[in-house]
């Protein structure tokens, strides 16, 4: 999305119509006149750092893409990026164990900004069966290919058009908000899998439906699973803001049971 060349203005402003927001728009939420932003997005007036900030939160730009900007308005990056392993981030690593095992018996992981595997607990093994395409299970482990590839675990899931489908727009959505290369080549390697069709017409969503569930073959029964996702709140370091936690929970009795029942093995077993 960007090159080391961009300067400021020409950046607030890509990222102004990437939030398609017109210039009075911004303004108006920065609390400045019109003619001032302008005045930046052009070169004509340099911003501050304060103003370089502000109008950040003003777009909802990452942490990571506000540290770009500031290199480009001529001020040092104001957020840390340390890796996951430094000591400083073990408080919150420390979290992320704890709700992950917390959530156990049921499936739970936790993913960086380019859907690559930093953790799972134990709950996590009925994602894994069966894949038989070892490469995709070699760190590191991305997820979404894992969970779309052929070799992987898509020809277990029993809904893969729509989950596919969901995937998807949930990948396209975060490109559209970050223009991350890596995530922009991933979408498009992802749209080259097979889709799941039987058809040339997508099946219909619910119209009662309120998530969109993953349904899982699992030896001789089907495992249906809703999702949610935690972020941090409020976090000053890139890489932790970037760090998401996806929950699965049953969405029947029967997937309820199956998971109780997998976790007493793992226990009987250790």
């Amino acid at each position: 999305m960007t090159t080391p060349q961009a300067s400021a203005g020409s950046l607030i402003r890509e990222w102004r119509t990437r939030r398609r927001m017109s210039q009075l728009d911004l303004a108006m939420e920065a609390e400045i006149s019109q003619r001032h932003l302008s005045f930046v997005e052009s070169g004509r007036a340099a911003p501050s750092r304060d103003m370089v900030l502000h109008l950040a939160e003003q777009l909802a730009i990452p942490l990571r893409q506000r540290n770009q900007l500031l290199l480009a308005a001529g001020f040092a990056p104001s957020f840390s990026e340390r890796p996951l392993t430094d000591t400083t981030l073990a408080p919150a690593m420390a979290a992320v164990e704890m709700v992950l095992k917390g959530h156990e018996p049921f499936p739970a992981l936790a993913v960086d900004r380019h859907w690559n595997l930093v953790a799972a607990n134990t709950a996590i093994g009925p994602f894994l069966a069966d894949v038989s395409e070892p490469s995709l299970l070699q760190p590191p482990v991305n997820v979404l290919r894992l969970s779309l590839h052929p070799g992987g675990v898509a020809p277990r899931i029993v809904n893969l058009q729509e989950w596919r489908t969901h995937l998807l727009e949930r990948l396209k959505h975060q490109n559209d908000a970050a223009g991350d290369p890596v995530l922009v080549a991933l979408e498009q390697e992802l749209r080259g899998y097979p889709s799941g069709l039987q058809s040339s017409r997508p099946k219909p969503v619910e119209p009662n439906a309120i998530v969109h569930p993953l349904r899982l073959a699992h030896g001789d029964t089907v495992l249906s699973f809703i999702s949610t996702i935690t972020v941090f709140g409020t976090p000053l370091d890139v890489t932790l803001s970037e760090l998401a936690i996806e929950s699965f929970f049953p969405a029947d009795e029967q997937t309820r049971v199956v998971l109780v029942r997998l976790a007493n093995e793992r226990s009987e077993r250790s």
